[in-house]
């Protein structure tokens, strides 16, 4: 704990919306487009966008990039298909072969793999726009802020993570934050080891009532750099956070948890990714 001896729950005061702001999402795809007897060859894509708010409300995005290759276990191909597919394809991310005669743990490796493609893309985007933020500028990121020690230890960089895996609390400490109102916080806490590489400084959000639906329905966790400033700022920033649940990220499977400009570039992203990465691939079919 790095404020209040013990967690606590905490109601967020009225909201003031900054602006400019950034905000940076990413998406991926992928499916199978060929088949070498039993090996799986997969076309992914991968993309992630900054989004920055003017003075006047209005995204525009400002950095952006993407990512189109193909994953293939190269050590178990025919000598026949290999070189075909290495001339039609100059991106391929090669994956183990051992998984292949197991389709399903081979699948989950291919996702993991377009998973890592993602969080490189945005990790390198959420350096450059960090690098970019004016002087009273803030970047809000979807998912971990310390994935990147530069962005962590920013002074104006926010992370906010939807998925609830990992456990930081325990006892009276956790089942507060799992039944944390609407319109209220927890306590800061330090977030250590782990999946993180840099500590930073975090608190749980809720942004919408969970009565009635799960314990996990509308919570954020939030991520800032770690210092003292953080606590100081966690209520605005928690007021903040909480006016961006409207206009309502829908129709996206996890709407309460979405911040909607999130949702915004997310959508972005979408529209000018190809339609079906089977469709746009040139991969040759086995």
């Amino acid at each position: 704990m790095v404020e209040d001896s013990e967690l606590q729950v905490h109601p967020i005061p009225e909201p003031q919306i900054p602006n400019p702001v950034s905000f940076l999402n990413g998406m991926q795809r992928w499916s199978v487009v060929a088949y070498d007897g039993v090996a799986q060859i997969v076309s992914a894509y991968v993309a992630a966008a900054v989004c920055r708010r003017d003075k006047r409300g209005v995204l525009h995005a400002t950095f952006e990039r993407s990512r189109a290759f193909a994953i293939a276990p190269l050590d178990r191909l025919s000598p026949t298909l290999r070189p075909v597919l290495e001339q039609a394809v100059p991106d391929i991310e090669p994956v183990d072969g051992e998984l292949v005669g197991q389709p399903a743990r081979y699948l989950e490796q291919v996702e993991s793999t377009v998973r890592r493609a993602r969080a490189h893309l945005e990790r390198e985007l959420a350096e450059a726009a960090t690098a970019a933020l004016g002087a009273d500028e803030w970047l809000v990121l979807d998912g971990l802020l310390s994935r990147s020690p530069a962005v962590a230890r920013h002074p104006r960089a926010l992370g906010v993570i939807k998925s609830h895996g990992a456990q930081f609390l325990d006892g009276r400490g956790l089942e507060r934050a799992l039944t944390l109102p609407a319109g209220h916080r927890t306590s800061v806490f330090a977030v250590r080891g782990g999946h993180t590489r840099t500590e930073v400084y975090s608190w749980y959000l809720r942004l919408w009532p969970w009565e009635g639906n799960n314990l996990q329905y509308g919570l954020l966790r939030v991520e800032a750099r770690a210092d003292r400033e953080t606590i100081a700022r966690a209520p605005a920033l928690s007021s903040w956070l909480f006016a961006e649940r409207a206009p309502l990220a829908t129709p996206a499977t996890r709407w309460d948890r979405l911040l909607y400009p999130l949702h915004h570039v997310e959508e972005y992203l979408k529209a000018r990714a190809p339609r079906s990465p089977a469709a746009r691939s040139r991969l040759p079919v086995a």
